[in-house]
C-alpha cells in the first residue's frame, strides 16, 4: 500500500510545485533579450560609425584646405607628399573601423576655369581606398566644356571664386557588423565637406618635392589601401 500511495503523492507534490517557474521563464525569455540586447548594440554602432565617417570627412576637408608651404613672397605651394601625409592620417584617425579597406576617400579642389570669371570645374582629384566609388560630380577635369555648376546639392551648389579653389571631399564607405549582419541591413555611409583654401595658393599644379624622386600620386585610377 505505502508503494502504490506514493507515485500518486509525487505526482500531486509535482503539480503543486512552483520552485521552478522563475527558471523556465528566464529561460524562455532569453534568446529574446538576447538578440534586443545585440541589436541595440548594433545600432548605436551604425550611429558611431557614421560619426566617425562625417568627423573624418570634415577633417580632411580642413587640413587639405590648409597644406601647403609658408611662404611670405610666393603663394603656397602643395606637393604631392602632402597630400599622402592627410590621407596616412586619416587612416590612422579611422582607427578599427578601415576606412580604406571598405570605402573610398575623394578629394577635388573646385575652381573656376583659368580666363574665365565664374565657369567652374575641377582641377585636380586624389583618391584613396579600395571600393570603386566616383565622384558624384565628375573626374578630374570636368567642367572645362561647361557642364559644371558647382559641387554638392543641385539646389544649392558650392562654387569656387576667381582666383580662389574650394577643397570637397566625398566619403563613400561600407558599414561593417559590429556583431553580426544579421541585426543591420546593408548600409553604405556617405557623406562630404567642404573648406575654402587658406591664405593664397598656387593653383597651378601639384608640386613634387623631388622631381627626381617623386612621391607617390594617389591616382583614381588606383584603388588600393595602406
Amino acid at each position: 500500500m505505502t508503494r502504490r500511495g506514493t507515485l500518486p503523492r509525487l505526482l500531486r507534490h509535482l503539480a503543486r510545485a512552483r520552485s521552478g517557474v522563475a527558471t523556465i521563464e528566464f529561460a524562455l525569455s532569453v534568446p529574446l533579450l538576447l538578440t534586443i540586447g545585440m541589436w541595440g548594440v548594433e545600432t548605436a554602432n551604425v550611429a558611431m560609425v557614421h560619426m566617425r565617417i562625417n568627423q573624418l570627412a570634415t577633417q580632411i576637408a580642413d587640413n587639405a584646405s590648409r597644406i601647403g608651404d609658408t611662404s611670405q613672397l610666393t603663394n603656397r605651394k602643395i606637393y604631392e607628399s602632402d597630400i599622402d601625409d592627410l590621407l596616412a592620417g586619416a587612416n590612422v584617425q579611422s582607427g578599427s573601423i578601415g576606412l580604406f579597406n571598405h570605402g573610398r576617400v575623394i578629394i577635388s579642389s573646385l575652381e573656376v576655369v583659368p580666363g574665365t570669371t565664374d565657369q567652374q570645374y575641377i582641377h585636380w582629384q586624389r583618391c584613396k581606398g579600395l571600393k570603386h566609388f566616383v565622384s558624384d560630380y565628375g573626374t578630374e577635369g570636368k567642367g572645362l566644356d561647361g557642364s559644371l555648376s558647382g559641387m554638392g546639392p543641385a539646389s544649392d551648389p558650392v562654387t569656387a571664386t576667381q582666383g580662389d579653389a574650394v577643397i570637397f571631399v566625398e566619403i563613400d564607405y561600407d558599414y561593417q557588423p559590429l556583431i553580426s549582419k544579421m541585426f543591420t541591413t546593408a548600409r553604405t555611409v556617405k557623406t562630404s565637406a567642404v573648406f575654402n583654401v587658406r591664405d593664397s595658393r598656387d593653383l597651378s599644379q601639384i608640386y613634387q618635392r623631388d622631381p627626381n624622386h617623386p612621391d607617390p600620386v594617389a591616382d583614381c585610377s588606383v584603388y588600393d589601401s595602406y
